[in-house]
């Protein structure tokens, strides 16, 4: 049997059992023991006995159930309220008005959940009733809760920069810094869009606040100190060298019960949902990694990730065409996965070819992360228009038609890290010296 004809085989095993509802991790497991019994003699089951248990004991994993503890409990908190009454003051005259609050809204929330549903089910549960009653257009509130949610799968502490480290074996750390730099990019980009769309579209938005002093708006922002301590608390301790992300993750979640104490929503009620949710969110994700690392251990066994590296690179693709075939290839398999399913299902095969191609593993992470954003906004399984729709109740494809120019600037800025690299690893490499 030729690899060209074993590889369709596991490829349409694999969509088949997706398309039907098994679970990834089974699916992932299935596919790589049947890889294995068609082109190799290795035994399957030591293999997936000690797979299994290697991948689960990784200490960089443990990182991965804390932030989402972390997030869970910050989603039941007056966090979000906190930052609109933070944000409100600095951004009433900006042309957009209080539409920026979605966008840096859902940038400091992410900064803090590192989960792009949970900052579009946070952020939106506030914005949208409050810019509605407010009578902002309702494709630009959509819009921007859709596209800026997104930020929470790159802006550290990101839940999938933990899961691409740990499956590409890559310093969190360094992925976590590189993350910042194209985060800010994007969160002027989305901005800057709303400014231009508002005054080149004259829409007529609600009458600017009465002109504050400075040490007013400081006034008024005061219940974004804690949220700025627990940002900084976890994310700073991890960019001095101070404390390892796992370690930054215990540390975020002490913070998060004591942001909800000082809140006063802090309850045993809330802290079992939100131990729950957790629970349940990393045990799939955590399962998913397994099924990865199996499939990446039977792939090498079978020798077809050899192969196709060997025929991409005959091909002589140049880096550029490389990258644009990877891109079209990603978005439109996160047109029907998620975007950790996304990363795990595809690490094991495109990395030899990524490195084969002499392109950095840390920048490809943050390429392949801010891709994936993309697959968040696109229909048919874009998980930020399905938590939006339980928002709003809205059809999914108005919702997908009004967050469309955030998918361009998405584009946008992927092209532009693509010609300029720096954007990524300058951070990083300043850190190093």
């Amino acid at each position: 049997m030729t690899d060209l004809t074993t590889i369709a085989i596991l490829l349409a095993l694999l969509i088949g059992m997706l398309s039907i509802g098994v679970w990834v991790g089974y699916a992932l497991i299935v596919t790589g023991m049947a890889g294995m019994y068609l082109l190799s003699s290795a035994p399957i089951g030591p293999i997936l006995a000690t797979t299994v248990w290697g991948h689960s004991y990784s200490w960089a994993l443990a990182a991965l159930p804390m932030f989402i503890l972390m997030g869970e409990i910050l989603l039941r908190s007056r966090l979000s309220e906190d930052m609109f009454s933070g944000l409100s003051p600095w951004l009433g005259r900006l042309p957009g008005r209080l539409l920026h609050v979605n966008v840096f809204g859902c940038a400091i929330f992410a900064a803090v959940s590192g989960s792009s549903a949970a900052t579009a089910a946070t952020i939106g549960k506030m914005s949208i009733p409050e810019l509605t009653q407010r009578g902002y257009p309702e494709s630009l509130i959509i819009g921007t809760l859709a596209g800026s949610a997104t930020l929470g799968l790159l802006i550290p502490p990101s839940i999938i920069l933990i899961v691409y480290g740990v499956a590409t074996e890559q310093s969190i750390a360094r992925l976590f810094v590189a993350g910042v730099i194209p985060g800010i990019l994007l969160v002027l980009l989305f901005s800057g869009y709303v400014v231009a769309y508002c005054l080149t579209k004259k829409i007529k938005l609600e009458e600017a606040g009465p002109t504050l002093s400075f040490k007013e708006k400081l006034r008024a922002s005061r219940s974004l100190l804690p949220v700025l301590a627990l940002i900084t608390g976890v994310i700073g301790s991890i960019y001095l060298g101070i404390a390892s992300p796992t370690d930054a993750a215990a540390v975020g979640v002490i913070l998060s019960v004591l942001l909800a104490w000082k809140s006063g929503s802090l309850s045993l009620e809330m802290l079992k949902s939100s131990l729950m949710g957790a629970t349940v969110t990393s045990c799939m994700i955590a399962f998913i990694l397994i099924g990865a690392a199996f499939l990446s251990v039977s792939m090498g066994f079978t020798g077809i990730p050899r192969h196709l590296a060997t025929w991409i690179g005959s091909m002589e693709l140049s880096i550029y065409a490389l990258l644009f075939a990877l891109t079209v290839f990603f978005i439109i398999l996160g047109c029907f996965l998620d975007g950790i399913s996304v990363v795990v299902l595809t690490t094991s095969i495109i990395m030899p070819i990524v490195e084969g191609a002499g392109i950095d593993p840390l920048w490809f992470g943050i390429y392949l992360v801010i891709v994936v954003e993309m697959s968040q906004i696109t229909p048919p399984v874009g998980f930020n228009l399905f938590v939006i729709q339980g928002l709003t109740g809205l059809d999914i494809l108005k919702i997908a038609k009004a967050s469309f120019p955030f998918f361009l600037l998405l584009l946008l800025a992927v092209v532009m890290i693509i010609i300029f690299p720096g954007i990524v690893t300058a951070l990083p490499s300043f850190m190093n010296q």
